[in-house]
C-alpha cells in the first residue's frame, strides 16, 4: 500500500486540507482521510487526473509542418489534411510506437492520465495489410507499456472517401476498412491490448457521418455494447454541406433522428450546431469531445459552450492533432473563445463554482464517461489517476479553494505540474517521466530517420 498526504485536495464534496489517500496494490484508491495526521509521501495540491479523450498519435510528429501557405488561395482544414495524407504515407510501426511513446510521455508531464487513442493508421503505404492485422494496435500498446499511461484504445472503422461512397484516396487508404475486416479488426485490437495492466479498456470508433454507411455505423453500435463509442461529428461547414445533400438533413439532426446517443456516445469537436441541434443532443447525456487548441489551429470554429452547458450537455477534453500536448491550455482556450464570442468574462462560471472549477471538474467527469473508465475523483473504488501541483510558485502564492484552480489554468503553466499517477503507476516525478530520456531518444532518432526517408 502507498499513502499520499495532501495540504489541500479537491474531494468530490469539495476542498479538503490534510487529506491522506491510500493508494491499493491493484492501483485504485483505498481511502480517502480529510484532517489527517501527515504521513507517506507528502503533495502540496492533489486534483483527480484527467483523461485526454482524443488523440491522433501520430500528427504530434508533423507539428510545425503546416504553417506555409499552400498554393490555394486559402488554407483551410482540407488543404492540411493534404498535408497530413502525404506525411502518414512514411510512417513505420517502429516510427508510429516512438512518436506514441513521446505523445504519451508529455500527456502524463500536462496532468493527464489517460490516452484515449482514436486509431485509424492500421495498414501499410497504399493500403495492404500487415501480416498481423493488429500490428498498428500493439504499437500503440507497446508505447503505453513504456510510458505506463492509461490506454483506451478505439480502433476507427474508416469506409468510403466521402458521404458519396467515393473509394478512399491515395492518404486515406492505410485507414481503410470494410465492414467485416473492421470487425476482425476490432479483435486483433483487442487482443494487442491483453498484455496491459487492468485499467487499460477499448471502444469503437466509426470515423464520420461522411467516411462511415449508416449500415456500418449501425453495425458499430453493437461490436462492443457498453463501451465508448466515439465519432467526429459537425466539425467543418462543407462536412455538414455534404451531409445536408446526401441525406437530407444536418449530421447531428440526421443522428438524432436515426440513433439514440447516450453516455457512451463521445462525438468529437460539434463546432457547428444549431442552437435546437446543442440542447437536443445535450439532452443525450453523450459527451462533446472539444479539442480547442487543434481546432484552433485548423480553423473549425467555435463550440457553442454556453447554449450546452445551460442544456445541463457534458464535456471533456482531447488533444487530437498534438500540435501541443497542454491540458491547462486546453481548458484556458475554450474558455477564451467563449468571452472573444459573447464579448463577456466568466462565461462558464456559475454563482457556486469558478470558472476553472467548472472546466476542470466538467473535464473529470466527461473524460472518464469517454475512456469508459473507473476514474474522475478522489474517492475510493475508482482508479488512483491523481495529478499533485507546486503551490511553492508565484502564481499559486496566496490561493485558496477554487482560486487554485483559476491561477493553475488562467495564470499557470504546464511546469506546476509534479507528480502523476495513472492507476496508482507513479511515472511523473518532480515534474519529469521516469523514462523521458530513453522515449526522448527514442523519438529523436525517429524523426532523424523520418526526415531522410521524406
Amino acid at each position: 500500500m502507498v499513502v499520499l498526504w495532501a495540504e489541500r485536495a479537491l474531494l468530490p464534496e469539495g476542498w479538503a486540507e490534510a487529506v491522506r489517500v491510500e493508494l491499493t496494490l491493484e492501483g485504485r484508491i483505498g481511502a480517502v482521510t480529510p484532517g489527517a495526521a501527515p504521513e507517506g509521501q507528502r503533495v502540496e495540491l492533489l486534483l483527480p487526473a484527467m483523461a485526454n479523450l482524443h488523440s491522433h498519435a501520430f500528427q504530434r510528429a508533423m507539428a510545425g509542418l503546416s504553417e506555409a501557405r499552400g498554393p490555394e488561395p486559402r488554407d483551410t482544414f482540407w488543404t492540411w489534411r493534404q498535408i497530413m495524407y502525404r506525411f502518414l504515407d512514411h510512417l513505420t510501426p517502429e516510427d508510429v510506437e516512438a512518436i506514441a511513446a513521446l505523445v504519451q510521455m508529455e500527456m502524463l508531464e500536462a496532468g493527464y492520465a489517460t490516452n484515449v487513442e482514436f486509431h485509424y493508421l492500421h495498414h501499410r503505404p497504399g493500403g495492404g495489410a500487415y501480416d498481423n492485422l493488429g500490428e498498428m494496435s500493439e504499437r500503440i500498446a507497446a508505447a503505453a507499456d513504456q510510458t505506463g499511461i492509461g490506454l483506451t484504445l478505439l480502433p476507427v472503422h474508416y469506409q468510403f472517401g466521402g458521404v458519396d461512397r467515393r473509394p478512399l484516396g491515395p492518404g486515406q487508404s492505410r485507414f481503410g476498412t470494410d465492414p467485416e475486416g473492421f470487425a476482425r479488426l476490432m479483435d486483433a485490437a483487442e487482443a494487442a491490448l491483453a498484455p496491459l495492466p487492468g485499467d487499460t479498456g477499448i471502444g469503437v470508433a466509426p470515423h464520420s457521418l461522411r467516411a462511415v454507411s449508416p449500415e456500418a455505423l449501425a453495425l458499430c453500435t453493437t461490436l462492443r455494447p457498453g463501451r465508448p463509442l466515439h465519432m467526429h461529428l459537425a466539425e467543418q461547414v462543407p462536412e455538414i454541406e455534404e451531409i445536408q445533400a446526401a441525406y437530407g438533413r444536418r449530421p447531428v439532426e440526421w443522428l438524432l433522428d436515426n440513433h439514440t446517443p447516450d453516455q457512451n456516445w463521445t462525438l468529437i469537436h460539434l463546432t457547428h450546431m444549431t442552437e435546437d441541434e446543442t440542447r437536443r443532443l445535450a439532452a443525450t447525456g453523450a459527451v462533446a469531445g472539444l479539442c480547442p487548441l487543434t481546432e484552433s489551429s485548423l480553423g473549425d470554429g467555435i463550440f457553442n459552450g454556453t447554449i450546452w452547458r445551460e442544456a445541463g450537455g457534458r464535456l471533456g477534453f482531447g488533444s487530437d492533432s498534438n500540435i501541443r500536448i497542454s491540458l491547462i491550455e486546453e481548458l484556458r482556450t475554450l474558455e477564451y473563445s467563449q468571452r472573444l464570442r459573447d464579448r463577456a468574462r466568466a462565461i462558464l462560471a456559475t454563482p457556486e463554482r469558478s470558472t476553472g472549477r467548472v472546466l476542470y471538474e466538467a473535464g473529470l467527469d466527461g473524460g472518464a464517461t469517454a475512456a469508459g473508465r473507473e476514474t474522475g475523483a478522489i474517492r475510493p473504488g475508482l482508479w488512483a489517476d491523481l495529478c499533485a501541483v507546486s503551490l511553492q510558485n508565484p502564481v499559486m502564492a496566496g490561493r485558496a479553494g477554487d482560486q487554485m484552480l483559476d491561477s493553475l489554468i488562467f495564470a499557470g503553466g504546464d511546469g506546476l505540474i509534479r507528480d502523476v499517477w495513472a492507476a496508482g503507476r507513479h511515472v511523473v516525478r518532480d515534474g519529469r517521466h521516469i523514462r523521458r530520456e530513453a522515449i526522448t531518444s527514442a523519438y529523436l532518432q525517429t524523426m532523424a530517420s523520418l526526415s531522410e526517408r521524406m
